[in-house]
């Protein structure tokens, strides 16, 4: 009976080694988690012949848990590699398999797709438009390496302050290359749907009524539509046209582009005392652009970034998470599967719910803390060797039975 008992001791003495061997070789592996053998006794007596008095047939590996503790989040400046800060998982894809890691390094293939260096493809909530994304379904993510189109622009939005005081040119004929026929003017680059720049130039006249300005709008040095009538009130707010909104007639670029078709917004245009002064100018057009870099902001989010200064989602990093995530099955590559009695996956978004942050440009380290596991494996060891003393003490007892005459 003590040989058995024993050879349980050894046996669960190596099995603890073992695990701790694994968490040692692993202290440098990004994501991974450590795990502890958990023992329980054995009895060899049945429900039936229960008593206080028995004694145990030894020892047996319970079960081998994971600690999905926080490991430390180095910073390795690569855009595609991500941490997560807090609970959650990345959800990969291998042909329609999930599996679920806390490894973040990611890197985009030949094609595009972005994923882990076994093939498996990072699982995004693809964009709707406008910041919203649809979140009850995933797609890989993929990084489009082609130009972002042109959009023609076909709003200005202008808000200037008028000096009240001004004078009457001199001059009664509008004409933008004699300065002694308008006030004031200020200017934009606008662009068609080829995404060609063009000039844009707003010149203001002030009228000979009180309170009474007119606006011309000139493109690449040809007058667009007549002269626009501003008129203002006793505040010095804007009266008509009604909202201060300006419908002009197209302009022809002239270089096989459409029609430029603007509308001019002088709502925030106001007539006080004091000097000209230009407080908002933009416009809604931009041109062609080249992919200059791939954002990801802490919720997820991922941003196609181009030389024409535009930002593009390309999708939000999806996160699951489990009701019992100890129960997660274990693959290899710092990879977990679903199990029953994980419960299902929990989909979510950074940022949200109990899911952590996304920080990008890092690595979440191992877990391991190397100085508890060299302690664990000292005392396996003196397990071992504890348990190898009782074989050789009960081989001496045997022997001496034996040798009874």
């Amino acid at each position: 009976m003590p040989f058995n008992i024993a050879l349980s001791g050894l046996n669960a003495a190596s099995d603890d080694l073992s695990v701790t061997a694994n968490n040692i070789a692993n202290a440098n592996t990004n994501g991974f988690k450590q795990s502890r053998a958990e023992f329980a006794e054995v009895f060899a007596a049945s429900s039936e012949s229960l008593t206080s008095n028995a004694i145990g047939s030894g020892v047996r590996l319970k079960n081998i848990a994971q600690e999905h503790t926080q490991g430390n989040v180095d910073f390795t400046g690569n855009t595609l590699d991500l941490a997560i800060t807090g609970q959650g998982f990345f959800t990969l894809a291998n042909s329609g398999a999930l599996s679920y890691t806390r490894a973040g390094a990611f890197a985009a293939d030949r094609d595009g797709y972005v994923g882990d260096a076994d093939g498996r493809r990072l699982q995004v909530y693809p964009p709707l438009g406008g910041g919203v994304f649809n979140t009850g379904e995933l797609t890989d993510l993929r990084l489009l390496t082609g130009q972002n189109p042109p959009q023609a622009t076909s709003a200005i939005e202008l808000g200037v302050n008028l000096p009240a005081d001004a004078a009457v040119p001199a001059n009664p004929v509008f004409d933008p290359a004699d300065p002694f026929s308008f006030n004031h003017t200020t200017s934009t680059t606008i662009y068609d749907s080829l995404g060609s720049a063009h000039t844009a130039a707003v010149y203001f006249v002030k009228g000979a009524a009180v309170n009474d300005w007119t606006t011309h709008m000139v493109v690449d040095g040809t007058p667009v539509g007549g002269a626009n009538a501003l008129t203002f009130d006793s505040a010095g707010q804007i009266v008509a046209p009604a909202g201060g909104l300006f419908t002009l007639p197209p302009y022809p670029p002239g270089n096989g582009a459409a029609d430029i078709n603007l509308e001019l917004d002088l709502a925030q245009t106001t007539q006080f005392g004091g000097n000209y002064a230009v407080n908002n100018l933009s416009q809604d057009g931009f041109t062609a652009g080249r992919l200059t870099g791939i954002e990801i902001d802490p919720t997820g989010v991922v941003f196609a970034r181009y030389t024409n200064g535009r930002a593009d989602e390309l999708g939000k990093v999806a996160l699951s998470n489990f009701a019992s995530v100890g129960n997660l099955g274990q693959i290899s590559d710092t990879n977990w599967v679903e199990t029953f009695a994980s419960g299902d996956a929990l989909r979510g978004e950074a940022g949200t719910a109990t899911f952590g942050l996304i920080q990008a440009g890092a690595l979440e380290a191992s877990n391991v803390d190397l100085t508890d596991q060299l302690v664990n494996m000292i005392t396996a060891q003196r397990n071992f060797q504890a348990n190898a003393q009782v074989i050789s003490t009960a081989d001496a007892i045997t022997q001496t039975i034996i040798n009874i005459r």
